[in-house]
Formats: structure tokens, C-alpha cells, sequence
């Protein structure tokens, strides 16, 4: 599986230690990491609105399956997520919560507060979040006996979201402010991992016209 990571300004310093535990997990279970947002608080500025964007892009350039986000609290993070089609994020403060949204909801992002709550430990919570997220059967169901309705649950969201984004996510993307999404493709790690992983290539050319400009 191909797993992104993305953190805005407020947390940039915290990525090293984030992304240490991410690629620890990763590793074992041997799956890809990319480090797509910002890596220190020197990087190129984001927000938790850019990160929506760019998770929007990733995963529906199928350039990544999962992506981890997150901000001070988590919130922004996961509703700037929610924000776009295709995206399915939960929001996950201990290794209980990614065990269930892995088994119950099946999505395909998380979104992680990185400064409430992290005192010490944090990088083991971190650590267990990720090993819970990444590890089993998706979807399964829990407790087992409610895995039909969970599913099919998850399947009616999954076309009602579908429904209410009719257009392509291109035309979706150009309606949005274009200096914004600039900013959110602009950096050079998200742009490797679109370019070389996805598979889309309508988004593809639209991120290359727009950074032409």
C-alpha cells in the first residue's frame, strides 16, 4: 500500500518524529511512505486547507491508497479532508479509533491531532495509531457479527458522496481559488509522488498547466 503523510505549519516541527513512526510501521508491513507536506517549519507554508487539497489529488490520482493528516486539534484537518470527493477521513486520537475506522468505516485517510494531547508518549500513541490503521482485514467489521450493515453502510456513503460531486474532480479543482491550489501542489515531495505514482492523467495535466503558470 502507498501511504502519505502531510502536516501544515503549526506542526511542521513535529514531522520528523511523525514520520519516524509512520516508516517504522510501514516498513514491517511493507508498505511505501511519501512525506508530502511540510517537513519543518522552513518548508513551503501550508494549512489544513491546502492539505484537503492535496489529499484530494493523491487519492484520486489513485497516487496513493492512505493518507495520514492532521493539525493542532485534528478538526480542520479532517473536515478540510471530508471537503473533497472521493476522500474518506476519519479522525483518530488513539489506537482504538484507527482499529475501528479500519475495521467498521474503511476509509482512506486519517486525521490526527498533533498538538492536543501530545505530551509524553506521544510518538508510541502515534506508533500504535499507525500499526492499528495499517494491520488486518479492512473492512471486517466489529464486532463480526455487524459486518454486513457496516459495509453496506459504508457503500451507501461512499455513492451518496458520489452523487453530490457530479463533475469530474478536475472541473471540481478549477473552480476553486487557482493561487490556492498552487500553493498546495507547489511543493516538490507532493509533486514526485503525483507525477510518478498516479494514474490519472487528467489530473496529472492539470497540476503541470497550473504550475506552468
Amino acid at each position: 500500500m502507498k501511504v502519505a503523510l502531510m502536516m501544515e505549519n503549526s506542526q511542521a516541527a513535529k514531522n520528523p518524529i511523525i514520520l519516524n513512526e509512520l516508516e517504522s510501521v510501514a516498513k514491517v508491513h511493507g508498505h511505501d511512505v511519501y512525506n508530502v507536506g511540510m517537513d519543518s517549519e522552513n518548508d513551503h507554508h501550508l494549512t489544513y486547507v491546502h492539505l484537503g487539497i492535496m489529499s484530494g489529488i493523491l487519492l484520486n490520482a489513485k497516487a496513493v491508497d492512505f493518507v495520514f493528516s492532521g493539525c493542532g486539534t485534528g478538526q480542520g484537518a479532517m473536515m478540510s479532508l471530508n471537503a473533497h470527493p472521493g476522500v474518506f477521513c476519519g479522525y483518530c486520537i488513539d489506537p482504538s479509533d484507527a482499529f475501528l475506522f479500519n475495521q467498521v468505516n474503511n476509509g482512506n485517510a486519517l486525521a490526527l491531532p498533533f498538538a492536543k494531547g501530545f505530551g509524553w508518549g506521544a510518538e508510541l500513541n502515534a506508533r500504535y495509531i499507525f500499526e492499528k490503521a495499517l494491520t488486518g482485514e479492512r473492512g471486517a467489521g466489529y464486532p463480526i457479527e455487524r459486518k454486513e450493515p457496516q459495509v453496506r453502510n459504508a457503500g451507501i456513503l461512499a455513492d451518496l458522496k458520489s452523487a453530490l460531486a457530479p463533475e469530474s474532480y478536475v472541473d471540481s479543482l478549477k473552480k476553486l481559488d487557482q493561487a490556492l491550489v498552487k500553493v498546495a501542489v507547489s511543493g516538490e515531495r507532493f509533486q514526485q509522488c503525483l507525477f510518478e505514482q498516479g494514474k490519472d492523467e487528467a489530473i496529472k495535466a492539470y497540476v503541470k498547466s497550473l504550475l506552468a503558470h
